[in-house]
């Protein structure tokens, strides 16, 4: 019975000639490829549903070398038909490299899920493929010139939809196909989020440090693009720490260091606030080493902060919670502070935060502080000074009276000798002794 070729046959008609070629038992075993070939010649008039559905049960051909240029000319010729202009739906199919106009059976098209449009109308009729061909299927794709944003909208389509309630193994095979196609597109036409959604299931996979790497490799010039709700990644297992700071550091480093695009100021400050308010969140956590928040802050070169109010109010947090930090590092993460950039308020707020080192003080109020500290080191000298001069004073006081004590003392005796005499004398004249006692008094006159 002979079996004619058509595109739903197409895989049962390969395997077949694979098993004969296998088993030749000599002349009289049909050879069915050059039939299979030879219909292949009309598939410029398939419609999209029969390229679909051939590419669908030959897929497995992909290890048969023998009958891998069978599954290539199918796989390019819906490519083609894909890179064709004006293609929009399943049911707009033209080539341009024919002049022949394609035909479309719509009524097969109803066992597609055809319900996308635009440039995405596509991206459900191809989630069959097995990842080892999405890889060729991915680099055909590119040879056409095929737009980059619409590969990378395809790969993380597909990539969510192949991993939904598969086992681990396959999702991690799904995900190192899909990490590397990444790699082969520009940048500017991969989504940021996607990626930020990527790395977190590569995380929780627990796939090796080259892919994670990879990964950040293309987050990290893509960075002023991100919100702060991505960079708030739950801290490793076995890390205290409330979030992944090494994984911000290493996405700033890149971001900075790395020579893909071009840092503009509007990125530069796009970065500086989004890791400010960033530096807000972490700052709380007890667990933050004082090295970890200096390189966060640090990092952000000065000119691409506009204001540096949430970099104090940062600051100020971490210095209130780690009361242990040493002088020498409150200096070292304080003086990254801008005071010109400050809010007058905050500005107010610096000079009286006991917190702060003085180092970190504006220079006016240091200056204040540092005269009345030598104010009151002049008034202990001018202090000490009177107290020595009082000491002298009071000392030739107590000498100078001790002097008159003791001259007070000899004219009392000598007074009271004299008046012993005029006492003899008056009585012998017979007066009284008691008159000369009223002259006592003028000895101490």
């Amino acid at each position: 019975m002979e079996v004619t070729p058509s595109p739903s046959n197409m895989s049962l008609l390969s395997s077949a000639a694979h098993f004969m070629e296998k088993c030749d038992d000599g002349p009289e075993t049909p050879n069915l490829k050059p039939h299979i070939e030879k219909f292949l010649e009309g598939i410029r008039f398939w419609t999209w549903s029969e390229l679909v559905e051939a590419l669908k049960q030959c897929q497995h051909l992909f290890s048969s070398e023998g009958y891998l240029a069978i599954l290539d000319r199918i796989m390019d010729h819906l490519i083609e038909r894909l890179a064709s202009p004006g293609i929009t739906s399943p049911n707009t199919c033209s080539s341009n490299r024919s002049s022949f106009q394609f035909s479309c059976d719509t009524s097969s098209n109803n066992s597609l899920r055809n319900n996308c449009s635009g440039a995405n109308w596509w991206f459900e009729h191809l989630l069959f493929l097995r990842v080892d061909l999405l890889d060729k299927v991915i680099r055909t794709m590119l040879s056409y010139d095929f737009d980059h944003g619409v590969v990378s909208r395809f790969l993380f389509h597909y990539h969510n939809s192949t991993c939904l309630g598969a086992v681990q193994d396959e999702k991690i095979e799904a995900t190192v196909v899909v990490i590397n196609l990444l790699l082969l597109l520009d940048l500017r036409s991969i989504s940021c989020k996607d990626l930020f959604n990527l790395n977190r299931m590569a995380v929780g996979l627990k796939m090796s440090t080259s892919f994670i790497d990879k990964i950040e490799s293309l987050i990290g010039p893509l960075l002023d693009q991100t919100t702060i709700d991505y960079l708030l990644l739950p801290s490793p297992h076995g890390r205290d720490q409330a979030y992944d700071v090494g994984f911000v550091l290493r996405l700033l480093h890149i971001f900075f260091l790395g020579d893909t695009f071009e840092l503009n100021s509007n990125r530069l400050k796009r970065v500086a606030k989004m890791m400010d308010l960033f530096l807000v969140e972490v700052a709380p956590d007890p667990h933050l080493k004082p090295y970890e928040f200096e390189a966060l802050i640090t990092m952000i070169p000065d000119t691409a902060r506009e204001s540096h109010d949430q970099l104090y109010l940062a600051m100020d947090m971490y210095l209130k919670v780690h009361a242990g930090v040493s002088d020498k590092e409150k200096i070292t993460i304080c003086c990254t502070l801008n005071h010109e950039k400050l809010s007058a308020e905050l500005l107010r707020h610096l000079t009286r935060n006991l917190v702060f080192p003085s180092e970190a003080k504006p220079r006016a109020y240091v200056t204040k502080q540092s005269r009345m500290k030598t104010l009151l080191q002049e008034n202990d000298h001018l202090k000490n000074f009177f107290e020595s001069v009082f000491r002298k004073s009071f000392k030739n006081m107590e000498v100078r009276e001790e002097a008159e004590k003791r001259s007070y003392d000899a004219e009392e005796l000598r007074g009271d000798s004299e008046g012993m005499q005029s006492g003899t004398q008056l009585k012998r004249s017979g007066t009284h002794v008691m008159s000369n006692a009223m002259y006592l008094p003028k000895l101490c006159s």
